[in-house]
């Protein structure tokens, strides 16, 4: 087993940064994921790893040995990647065998690696079918066993489940998840999905524009983002953000939007009593925005006035799409609200759960 060390790594093209002093370690047996948008540096930082890619400056290691200079097949890594990469005229078996024949590891050692890989991905049964045989999550598996008959220091995934549908995608996250537990292996795990980064990680990573914009637990980057981008990141639908200016009077501070006023509740004002004036970015989640004839009780609320312009029925929940003044947010309601388009009503902000951001850093108010 390995932990994974960046340091100070940059990565150019030309005169193009795409990855700018990203420091991240990783621990051993840790399940780590990497998120961010199309074209933040994600896939490259792993690239990096995986010896595809030459640093630009930096060192990175596997436990103290640092692999700059190391070949890929000398890394001890297994990458799994997004198009699963199955030679199409071999079968099942020889695709999961290919590495280790290329190796020259005995015959017996190989069908062992091979049938012990498929019966923990079930799919023992399809060892002597043809890749166009599979379906798209079985294909998956066979590109996921293939990394597992090598019995690497380091797993790392580039985006695995973006071609599945979303049923697949849920059964497939449930099961990297088992199959991490099971291996006690270092996973490193590239996605631009934060629902696969915070359902699966021990920690995430979040970058933006080749930057590390925080690394924390996924609690820890919903409950407190360092950043706007981190908190529009985090959490769906989006968190809400609303233009505004602080206002202390006598001790008592509120978040003026223009279309609506909110009190902060005293016990969490401190941060802000030295901030009259100062322009900033009020934040609260849509879950955390209530219809008043659900809004769970002893939570201290802040009723805003809105009119309802879109509706959808969820089953399980109902997301009220909400105009106040020049403003536009999303509610996360009780199924049983009866609120419809074109209604006027009041909603009620949970403000023991509001963020602030100042409005020229972005950076979170604390």
């Amino acid at each position: 087993m390995a932990s994974v060390t960046y340091q100070n790594v940059f990565k150019k093209f030309g005169d193009v940064e795409i990855i700018k002093n990203l420091n991240i370690h990783v621990e051993d047996k840790e399940f780590l994921v990497l998120v961010g948008p199309s074209g933040c540096g994600k896939t490259t930082a792993l690239r990096l790893l995986a010896g595809l890619e030459e640093i630009s400056d930096g060192e990175i290691k596997i436990d103290d040995r640092v692999v700059n200079d190391v070949a890929p097949k000398d890394r001890d890594i297994a990458m799994v990647f997004q198009s699963y990469a199955l030679y199409p005229h071999l079968s099942v078996y020889d695709n999961m065998a290919f590495g280790l024949k290329l190796r020259k590891t005995p015959k017996d050692e190989i069908k062992k690696r091979v049938n012990d890989a498929a019966e923990i991905l079930d799919i023992t049964h399809l060892l002597d079918r043809k890749p166009r045989q599979l379906s798209g999550g079985q294909r998956q598996r066979v590109a996921v066993g293939r990394a597992i008959v090598r019995e690497p220091k380091v797993f790392l995934f580039d985006e695995p489940l973006s071609n599945l549908d979303a049923k697949l995608r849920v059964q497939m996250r449930s099961e990297i998840s088992k199959l991490h537990q099971r291996l006690q292996t270092t996973f490193i795990y590239v996605t631009h999905d934060q629902t696969e980064a915070m359902t699966m990680a021990s920690r995430i990573a979040v970058i933006n524009k080749g930057l590390l914009q925080q690394l924390d637990t996924p609690q820890a980057l919903y409950d407190k983002p360092n950043n706007l981008f981190v908190a529009g990141f985090i959490g769906s639908p989006a968190m809400n953000f609303f233009p505004a200016k602080l206002s202390v009077n006598g001790g008592k501070v509120t978040v003026d939007a223009e279309s609506f006023k909110v009190n902060i509740p005293d016990a969490l004002s401190g941060p802000y009593k030295n901030m009259n004036g100062k322009e900033v970015i009020f934040g609260i989640r849509p879950e955390n925005i209530h219809d008043p004839e659900f809004a769970p009780p002893n939570i201290i609320g802040e009723k805003v006035p809105v009119k309802v312009d879109v509706t959808e029925l969820m089953g399980n929940e109902t997301l009220l799409y909400l105009v106040s003044g020049k403003n536009t947010f999303i509610a996360r309601v009780d199924p049983r609200s009866k609120k419809r388009i074109g209604d006027d009503m009041q909603v009620i902000f949970d403000m023991d759960k509001f963020h602030i951001f100042d409005a020229s850093t972005e950076e979170a108010v604390r």
